[in-house]
């Protein structure tokens, strides 16, 4: 039955128009893509609530039926190993992340598990998701559904169907659910809307400030590096959880060196996650800046998240590929900094 079903929906998309390989440009009013990029863990149990909430940065009793949330894991040094939504789902929680970080955190939280009255499995075959996103996406979606979500990190129920409101500035949101029930939303919205590759997805949440931890950067940020407390990916009052003593004396008793930017850069080709970025503003004898995560923009060149030292950032300074390679222009996030 669970073969089928991925089957299913492959087989589906398969025989529709295939995806735009660029990103849908500033004429599009409405696009949707397929987000087979992403794997999702299922955790039920009496005690799944409790164990994750000892696992992650963030506060898990403020997921409820109408709320979820962004969150991540970290080693003891408080370095994230991943980042992933969070949502109730099914009498669990249901967590959603890229695969090649879904396969990471498969083998890691059963190991602490220990006692516990706690069940992790593979739900990735179990559902599948799609995206609708642009300025027309709200009123498209308002003539299939009797009430949208309100506002980003808020979600409904209907059909079959969890829709969920994602950040960003542009109307975005993601619809997850059983196979058929999806199929009927893509046939509806296809029909009147541009089919995108899922590139395009990452594009959005790069331009909505929010990072993704991919294999070859797992171990390498500090949330605050990546500004996950500002996307309220990090409770300081929650309690303990994995690696909380080095996130919470960032916050009180450290003064952070690196923070997360936007940028775009005239290239032919987009970096990598985890590439390293020059600048002759460096400090700490360390890296200056790396990429988070980078897609070809539909205005040419690439748009990218990157962690930077700060002094880099201020001296306006700072190239991809080589100290003399393509500089990047710094564009603003859709949310400020704290003030220090």
């Amino acid at each position: 039955m669970v073969q089928t079903m991925k089957n299913q929906w492959r087989q589906f998309l398969d025989s529709q128009p295939l995806g735009r390989t660029d990103s849908p440009g500033p004429e599009t009013t409405c696009a949707v893509m397929a987000l087979s990029q992403f794997g999702l863990i299922r955790a039920t149990g009496e005690d799944a609530d409790k164990f994750l909430q000892g696992q992650f940065t963030n506060d898990l009793r403020e997921v409820d039926e109408n709320r979820f949330q962004m969150n991540s894991y970290c080693t003891p040094k408080g370095r994230m190993l991943a980042n992933f939504l969070v949502l109730r789902h099914a009498e669990g929680l249901l967590l959603q992340m890229p695969l090649e970080t879904h396969e990471l955190l498969m083998k890691q939280l059963p190991k602490f598990i220990l006692m516990s009255k706690v069940r992790i499995e593979d739900a990735t075959d179990n559902l599948v998701c799609m995206g609708v996103a642009g300025p027309a996406a709200e009123s498209l979606m308002g003539r299939h559904i009797k009430a949208l979500p309100d506002e980003p990190g808020t979600l409904v129920r209907e059909g079959g169907v969890t829709l969920m409101r994602m950040p960003g500035e542009m109307p975005r949101f993601e619809l997850l659910g059983d196979v058929d029930a999806v199929i009927e939303w893509w046939k509806a919205l296809s029909s009147e809307a541009t089919v995108a590759a899922s590139d395009y997805w990452s594009l959005l949440d790069i331009r909505a400030g929010i990072p993704t931890i991919y294999r070859s950067t797992s171990e390498t940020f500090i949330p605050q590096m990546t500004n996950m407390q500002l996307i309220d990916g990090v409770s300081f009052i929650k309690g303990c959880y994995t690696g909380q003593e080095v996130v919470a004396r960032m916050r009180y008793l450290g003064k952070l060196k690196r923070r997360m930017y936007l940028a775009s850069a005239d290239t032919k080709s987009c970096p990598k996650p985890g590439d390293e970025l020059f600048s002759d503003a460096s400090s700490s004898g360390q890296w200056t800046g790396k990429v988070v995560d980078a897609q070809p923009s539909p205005n040419g060149g690439c748009e990218l998240l990157s962690v930077l030292e700060i002094t880099a950032f201020e001296q306006d300074n700072v190239h991809l590929e080589s100290p003399s390679g393509p500089k990047l222009q710094f564009e603003p996030l859709p949310y400020a900094f704290e003030q220090e």
